[in-house]
């Protein structure tokens, strides 16, 4: 990591907490084959047992390392936000990974010779060896099932049309949502309010914040924002920290806010977030997850359009802070030259706007160099900060004779009321429509906004609609993530065919791999959590994990194959994989739980990849159990 330029951050972090799971799933096949292969030979040396079950061990374990590592590799497709968050978990896990077959294949067994040594009763090793084998073999079950292959059909069956049931429920999202336990909030005040008016009316609001217990401490900007920089004197943002130890949650607080804020300053126009979230914004074309582009040609009936679609979206549940993407800029003052007082006065328009705008605006008038820059002077008349429209109508302007007149004889000055900012996309004229979520998932709002937008909104010819926002990255994330899956699965099937050179063979592992994956959605949804990048990622994760424990069944039913039938290998090899099989899951699931339940700072992230991977582990048992055998003992016979 250090070499690749990667920090310590919720990212790799949160990709060495998941990696967990993967590590201990080698050491503990390789301690439990080591103890195994003691209780079989008793009365061999350990030295010679250790070099014996890591021999034998080591193409499971290359091939089995690989199935995880290049699961990661398509990963280099992802592109956007979704992108430059995963690949950084992608390549921490290969890299660690990595390590972990290092450290398994020659670190382990060095430690296990350091470990004291068991005493073992003194026997012949014929009868060991004997007694071993019985006592591994004894798996009545493993027959009965493998014999009944209907069974395996029917579960493999009920878990594929429980899963396609529970994916046409699923909530749809993004990226993982997180309680970052502070809130933005930005705010917009009429157009052509003042810095002080604004300031005041501000002032007002913040007396709602007494009464939210959750707030620790509020700070504002008022004419800059969060990237600090410059804006209109009614642009600002509120960062708002919440106390660690509250009872409500960061969007339940967000509803109370909102609704005294609205409730004291209802002119004020505000919109909430998270500081994480309003940043990932920043780096997409809007900052909120809900975006309807309205183009057209003509900006009045745009606007028109864009109010319309505004309604819809208010009216969808689920839907805040909906803001019609209007935007009206400060009231505009007009001058309106008299060409023929001018003409009989012998100035120009040129010369009355150049000397308007140095008494209001300045004119540079040259540079002085200090500190190694140059610095601009500007010549600005005096009290030119409060000049009013009265004081403009009497401004004097110098004619070439010498003689001096007000600007009102030969000009007419007149303030028009705000416009509306005129907003280009591709040369095409656009208005945003934009909205976040409230209590709902991205991809249910966004179907029934669609939905209503279809069937209330008519368009006129050369005028369509388009999506942005959050939802445009999560539909371009999500084929992205497709072609990662459909690469994934490639590549370990490709990984299969080289291992074992049997085409069937590779082709029915990646088959229970691909069924794996129906535990990652009923996971998903009886967990109530969203499809999302993350959880997106476990599932193409866990594809390489029943990889994985697929080649290890393989590779003891294949070596018992040539001296046992097809029944008595598959019955040894389901027996002797049982107790690390049941050790691998049950220790993957305890090293997830934590991610899983949310527990720590930064853990909410991560939380939909280890509660998918949690499923899919939980499934894959009974699929690597019994599916995977009675399969097997289809194709080789």
């Amino acid at each position: 990591m250090y070499a690749m330029g990667y920090t310590l951050n919720i990212m790799t972090l949160g990709a060495l907490a998941a990696a967990i799971a993967l590590i201990i799933d080698d050491a503990i096949v390789v301690v439990e084959q080591i103890h195994r292969t003691h209780e079989e030979h008793p009365g061999r040396p350990t030295r010679e047992l250790l070099s014996g079950s890591v021999s034998y061990l080591l193409p499971a374990m290359v091939g089995s390392s690989l199935s995880t590592i290049v699961i990661f590799l398509p990963f280099a497709l992802l592109s956007g936000v979704a992108g430059a968050y995963f690949k950084v978990l992608a390549d921490t896990m290969m890299i660690t990974l990595a390590c972990s077959f290092l450290v398994t294949w020659i670190g382990l067994p060095v430690v296990y010779l350091l470990l004291p040594a068991e005493k073992h009763m003194s026997l012949d090793n014929e009868k060991d060896e004997d007694a071993g084998e019985e006592q591994v073999k004894s798996g009545a079950w493993v027959r009965w099932f493998i014999t009944k292959p209907w069974l395996s059909v029917g579960f493999a069956l009920l878990i594929t049309a429980l899963a396609w049931l529970a994916s046409q429920h699923l909530e749809t999202g993004f990226l993982p949502e997180m309680d970052e336990g502070s809130i933005v909030l930005d705010y917009t005040s009429p157009p052509g309010t003042s810095l002080e008016e604004t300031d005041r009316m501000l002032r007002e609001a913040e007396k709602t914040f007494i009464d939210v217990p959750e707030i620790e401490s509020y700070s504002r900007r008022t004419g800059t924002q969060m990237g600090f920089f410059i804006t209109e004197p009614n642009y600002g943002d509120y960062l708002i920290q919440l106390k660690k130890d509250r009872k409500r949650s960061t969007t339940e607080v967000i509803d109370n806010i909102r609704k005294r804020f609205e409730g004291s300053q209802p002119a004020i126009r505000i919109d909430f977030g998270q500081v994480i979230g309003d940043m990932l914004g920043d780096l997409m074309s809007s900052t909120q997850p809900i975006e309807v582009k309205v183009y057209g040609t003509d900006q009045k009936q745009l606007q028109d359009l864009a109010r319309e679609v505004g309604t819809i979206v208010e009216g969808v549940a689920g839907t805040a802070d909906v803001f019609n993407g209007i935007n009206v800029a400060g009231p505009t003052v007009n001058i309106e030259t008299n060409d023929q007082a001018m003409a009989l006065r012998g100035i120009s328009p040129q010369d009355l706007q150049s000397q308007i705008q140095t008494q209001l605006q300045g004119t540079a008038i040259g540079a002085l160099f200090e500190r190694q820059q140059l610095t601009p002077v500007r010549m600005v008349y005096a009290h030119a900060a409060s000049t009013t429209m009265a004081d403009l109508g009497q401004a004097q302007i110098f004619l070439p004779g010498g003689k001096l007149i007000r600007a009102g004889e030969v000009s007419t000055i007149t303030v028009e009321q705000g416009t509306a900012e005129v907003e280009r996309e591709n040369l095409q004229l656009m208005v945003p429509v934009t909205a976040r979520l409230d209590n709902r998932d991205l991809g249910s709002v966004m179907a029934d906004i669609q939905r209503a937008i279809n069937e209330g909104v008519h368009l006129p010819q050369g005028y369509h609609i388009s999506y942005g926002g959050a939802f445009k990255e999560q539909q371009q994330s999500f084929r992205e993530l497709l072609m990662i899956l459909l690469s994934a699965s490639l590549l370990v099937f490709t990984l299969l065919i080289f291992l074992f050179s049997d085409l069937r063979v590779a082709a029915l592992m990646l088959l229970i791999a691909v069924l794996g994956v129906s535990g990652c959605v009923l996971a998903l949804y009886l967990t109530n959590t969203p499809l999302n990048v993350g959880s997106y990622t476990g599932i193409i994760m866990i594809i390489g994990i029943i990889g994985e424990n697929a080649i290890f069944t393989y590779l003891q039913y294949a070596h018992n194959r040539a001296k046992q039938g097809v029944d008595d290998s598959l019955t040894y090899a389901i027996g002797t994989r049982l107790r690390p099989k049941l050790m691998t899951a049950l220790g993957a699931i305890i090293a997830l739980s934590p991610i899983a339940l949310g527990i720590g700072t930064g853990a909410q992230l991560h939380q939909p990849l280890a509660i998918a991977v949690i499923g899919g582990f939980v499934v894959a048992l009974p699929l690597l159990l019994i599916v995977f055998p009675t399969f097997l003992r289809v194709v080789a016979k």
